[in-house]
């Protein structure tokens, strides 16, 4: 059984660090669902739309500078890449109402395992997924990969809260 999700109820925010503070704002959910057994969930499969990704913590020239320098190529070039997939392969059940959660992540064509905690509920799903850009060819100022960034050294990881609605 198929547990769909209410994409416009859900949200995703993201959060990048680097070395002189922080950005966030959000990205999309297009289309999602769980699988079902007993009650339970089992496994599922989440489409985000990248070209939806935009900054909250900026306004004007700044707000739509960033959102333009995320969604060209040196970040997600969502013109060739518009959407990153979620495929969830395993739910295990960790005590009450918390589930760990295996899936593949892909990005730019580049698929990677991601591992999180999930807090489930009858309505909706929470999660903090912690993912490593420089897997999947996003490589901008990253320290990883260029030397002598100084301040402007934006860190590999970066955070997606999702909040999932039924």
């Amino acid at each position: 059984m198929k547990k769909e999700v209410n994409a416009e109820q859900s949200n995703v925010i993201w959060k990048g660090k680097k070395l002189a503070g922080s950005h966030s704002g959000t990205i999309n959910l297009k289309e999602g669902y769980f699988t079902m057994e007993n009650n339970e969930p089992t496994g599922g499969e989440f489409i985000m739309d990248m070209s939806s990704i935009t900054v909250t913590d900026l306004s004007g020239d700044s707000k739509e500078q960033l959102e333009g320098h995320l969604k060209n190529d040196d970040f997600f070039a969502v013109d060739k890449f518009p959407t990153a997939k979620l495929v969830v392969n395993n739910i295990v059940k960790k005590d009450n109402g918390t589930y760990g959660v295996l899936g593949d992540l892909t990005i730019k064509e580049n698929t990677n395992p991601v591992t999180y905690e999930q807090e489930w509920s009858e309505n909706s799903a929470l999660a903090k997924v912690v993912i490593d850009r420089s897997k999947y060819n996003v490589r901008y100022g990253s320290g990883s990969f260029f030397s002598n960034l100084g301040n402007n050294t934006i860190h590999d990881n970066f955070e997606l809260d999702v909040n999932l609605k039924f």
